[in-house]
């Protein structure tokens, strides 16, 4: 059974298609959903754009500074979530050492 209507597909089609490259680079607009997220505090689109950060090339460093963009635009409330950012980014980076 189909769960979804019109509305919720038309909203899905809108998140992936905002994500895709054009004037900005894709991995830029990962980086910008990884913030956002961040400080709004949602776990799972934390993971989630941390995941698609990582298949984009983001670097440790470049990691490092949008945190800090969350961090300051979030405050402190987003310490528990900047670490279990870190968290899943440390599973990828190790699993990227073991290919």
């Amino acid at each position: 059974m189909n769960y979804s209507g019109l509305n919720i597909k038309r909203f899905y089609n809108l998140d992936s298609r905002v994500y895709e490259e054009a004037k900005l680079s894709k991995k830029f607009k990962e980086l910008l959903g990884l913030v956002a997220s961040l400080v709004l505090r949602c776990d799972d689109c934390v993971k989630y754009h941390i995941i698609n950060c990582h298949e984009e090339g983001l670097t440790s460093q470049e990691l490092d500074e949008a945190l800090s963009i969350a961090l300051v635009v979030g405050g402190s409330i987003t310490i528990p979530h900047l670490r279990r950012a870190l968290e899943a980014w440390d599973q990828l980076q190790k699993t990227d050492k073991k290919k």
